[in-house]
């Protein structure tokens, strides 16, 4: 259950409502309940500000292939147990080429076998972190092998992003769609 109410365009600070009208206007409506941007709109700037880095990380001109971003974020949404990314992004992962296999092992926190070596690092770069908040020399490298220098700060970017977005739909008790094409995750 949700803990604050919708935002509008009158709840938020009048010195932001040009940011809000914006974001509306972006989105061609108010944001969806129950998602992160339907929080972080309480806050217009925030949004609009988060906004250009998501353009970037999830748009042509990263260095990521879409399937390596769509991993990215579900290694993050199972981390996080965020139900709402999880759904946002499963059936996108196994279009972008993700394997039956992999989404469904990594939902149900099975054993990932058959990984490709640029899979292997998003999993492996991904879980360190969230785990042990660092990241062991050799999974740096081994990811830094595989996506260069750039690759690897829009990986670890990308990452900390839809990390913010759990956080917010997590500790704000937003309500996770259903019906959807994937089964939830397992918490």
């Amino acid at each position: 259950m949700a803990r604050i109410p919708a935002a509008t365009r009158e709840s938020v600070p009048e010195n932001q409502r040009d940011a809000y009208d914006q974001i509306v206007d972006q989105r061609g409506g108010t944001p969806p309940a129950g998602g992160p941007i339907a929080i972080m709109i309480n806050v217009p700037e925030i949004t609009k500000r988060g906004e250009h880095l998501r353009a970037y990380l999830r748009g042509e001109d990263s260095s990521l292939s879409l399937k390596v971003r769509e991993l990215a974020m579900l290694v993050t949404a199972r981390e996080w147990d965020c139900q709402y990314i999880w759904y946002a992004h499963a059936a996108s992962g196994r279009k972008s080429g993700l394997s039956d296999a992999l989404v469904d092992s990594l939902r149900d926190k099975k054993e990932l076998e058959g990984l490709s070596a640029d899979e292997s690092a998003v999993v492996s770069y991904g879980r360190e972190f969230f785990r042990t908040h660092q990241v062991s020399q050799a999974t740096f490298d081994a990811a830094r092998t595989l996506f260069g220098v750039r690759g690897l700060t829009e990986l670890t970017n990308l990452m900390g992003y839809y990390a913010l977005l759990a956080f917010n739909v997590n500790a704000f008790g937003e309500e996770t769609p259903t019906g959807g094409p994937e089964p939830l995750l397992p918490v």
